[in-house]
């Protein structure tokens, strides 16, 4: 199974998170998730993460630091999801892939419904503090 790479971002305001969940229809479906989407081709890493929030949030972020990678398998892909700590600049709550979003505490993440690539980023967020 070949592996795709897919950017995150941990956005964070007053102590608080972004998350967004994933509108049913779509492939995992239901699940929260840091937001962010598959590199293309001829882009960085961090040229898709400013991308894919503009295009499915309406988010201006300035790309940081990587915080981790995550290697996980789903039953017909195998993701590479690599996070990135971002600044927020403008965001216009437009949301194209996602029904709901949220500024969570990290300490709850553990109890929300997160896609699994997700849940070791969360867990390591959570060390953190």
């Amino acid at each position: 199974m070949a592996m795709v790479d897919v950017t995150c971002g941990l956005i964070f305001s007053n102590d608080r998170v972004f998350i967004c969940r994933r509108k049913p229809e779509k492939s995992l479906g239901g699940y929260w998730e840091f937001p962010g989407g598959k590199v293309e081709a001829g882009e960085t890493c961090e040229e898709c993460l400013a991308r894919e929030l503009q295009e499915e949030l309406g988010m201006e972020v300035l790309v940081g630091e990587q915080f981790m990678t995550n290697e996980h398998s789903y039953e017909h892909i195998t993701i590479r999801l690599i996070a990135y700590t971002c600044e927020l600049v403008s965001f216009s709550k437009t949301l194209i892939d996602h029904d709901q979003y949220e500024w969570a505490c990290v300490s709850d993440l553990a109890s929300l419904n997160l896609a699994p690539a997700d849940i070791p980023i969360a867990e390591a967020l959570a060390g953190l503090n």
